[in-house]
């Protein structure tokens, strides 16, 4: 395997970012850094990734990383010492000592990987401190949350990129070229979603035998210290960007399509009680608490131009994992489970092609030429992509590929779908987070391959 830091290091991937970062509206560009300062906040699971990834790069300087968990700074600075890079500025002293490390003027870029309820209040924090910001997924939380990036945005100038991985999966993106190819001919309706079961997860004391454990909160580990209260709490579809994403980018949302209305409706919920009752028995406290969010909720989006989508989340019950892929148009679709595609006049009449010659012919130009250097960078080589695009996409100071209307619009259909299913499904409009824009601002070129 080739080395992604010799990678970097001779091509400077100039290419690439112009692809994957091409300057949008409010864009504010400058000349390009050959090297930015990247800080860090919060390194979990998820940041521990980021950083294992920028390591391997020579156009970036970790200057800093930002924990409240100590145990997380000492394995990062091991990782950092054994990559024989010089050591950062380290903050964490209390929830809100990553307003300290905003204050270094050295950074130029933070990338946000901390639990859900922080990411809008430090993506704000960090654009109003002037600096080019990655959110983990989702972005926001709430309706004023989403309005709260793309106002601080504009305010500022300050660019933001959600740091959606799957737009970049290699049968996702081949699809993708697809598309933009008309091989589906003229788009009709999307199915996406999250499906995966996380009780295992939710449910961890990080003592019993994994997968057995049915604690969570202060008495969990990872992602149960807080992820766990939201299903107690919320009944909607909570981490809707995995699916939505990559469709959203097919059907140009935000750029000259968007989203219009969406119903959603939720099942009973009972998958985590049952894990807790068959795992830590009918007497374990939490066995007594009533989860609100439905096991499967299931949301229909209408676009302006006339597309539907249907978007599930189902992390509660037993299921392989799968995003649930379905893009349909006139001439053909192209179903991720089973693996399946069919053109009309290609393919033998009502008989499902198997897709990966199909993903083969129309690999995208971006896997074609960079697949090999995205190796072991994590799911599957998308983390080297998406990445790539945040470094890029900051060094010359422009708009992103998936951009603040981008986080906002996806995101919305959280607080979007927990108002339809308390209201019983009845239908609710989406914000234009553009403003009227959406009807001039131009799609991303994706495809194109002079870079």
């Amino acid at each position: 395997m080739k080395s992604r830091r010799d990678f970097v290091k001779t091509t400077t991937l100039l290419g690439a970012s112009l692809a994957l970062a091409p300057n949008m509206a409010f864009g504010m560009s400058s000349s390009k850094k050959e090297k930015v300062n990247i800080a860090l906040i919060g390194v979990g699971l998820r940041g521990t990734n980021h950083l294992t990834n920028l390591l391997q790069r020579n156009d970036v300087s970790i200057v800093a990383i930002c924990d409240i968990d100590s145990k997380r700074i000492d394995l990062c600075l091991d990782l950092i010492k054994k990559a024989s890079q010089t050591s950062p500025k380290i903050f964490g002293k209390d929830t809100l000592d990553y307003r300290n490390l905003l204050e270094d003027n050295s950074i130029d870029a933070v990338i946000i990987s901390t639990p859900w309820l922080w990411h809008t209040r430090m993506a704000k924090d960090a654009m109003l401190a002037g600096k080019y910001t990655g959110v983990e997924v989702s972005a926001a939380n709430t309706m004023e949350e989403c309005w709260d990036l793309v106002n601080i945005h504009e305010q500022t100038g300050s660019h933001l990129m959600i740091l959606e991985n799957v737009n970049y999966r290699r049968d996702v993106m081949a699809v993708l070229n697809m598309v933009r190819q008309n091989v589906f001919g003229e788009l009709l309706h999307f199915r996406c979603g999250y499906q995966h079961d996380l009780r295992f997860v939710k449910l961890n004391d990080g003592i019993t035998p994994y997968g057995k454990g049915v604690e969570f909160g202060e008495k969990g580990i990872s992602e149960s210290k807080w992820r766990t209260q939201h299903s107690l709490l919320r009944n909607g579809d909570v981490y809707p960007t995995h699916g939505v994403g990559p469709i959203a980018t097919m059907c140009n949302i935000n750029r000259g399509n968007r989203f219009i209305s969406m119903t959603s409706h939720a099942s009973k919920a009972v998958g985590l009680h049952k894990y807790i009752v068959d795992n830590g028995g009918e007497d374990h406290p939490n066995a007594k608490l009533k989860f609100k969010q439905g096991d499967v909720i299931t949301s229909t989006i209408e676009t302006a131009n006339g597309e539907t989508i249907i978007v599930t989340h189902d992390c509660n019950s037993p299921r392989p994992y799968s995003l649930g892929f379905r893009v349909q148009g006139s001439e053909g679709l192209w179903e991720v489970d089973g693996s399946r595609l069919y053109v009309e006049g290609v393919s033998k009449p009502h008989r499902w092609d198997d897709a990966k010659p199909w993903l083969e012919k129309y690999d995208h130009p971006l896997w074609k030429k960079y697949g090999e250097y995205a190796q072991g960078s994590g799911h599957g080589g998308m983390d080297f992509f998406v990445l790539n695009a945040f470094v890029e996409s900051a060094k010359q100071n422009i708009a992103p590929p998936l951009d603040v209307y981008d986080a906002a619009a996806w995101s919305a259909i959280t607080p979007l779908s927990e108002l339809s299913i308390e209201n019983n499904g009845e239908p609710q409009n989406f914000p234009d987070f553009t403003r009227g824009l959406w009807v001039t601002r131009k799609p991303y070129d994706w495809i194109k391959d002079d870079y």
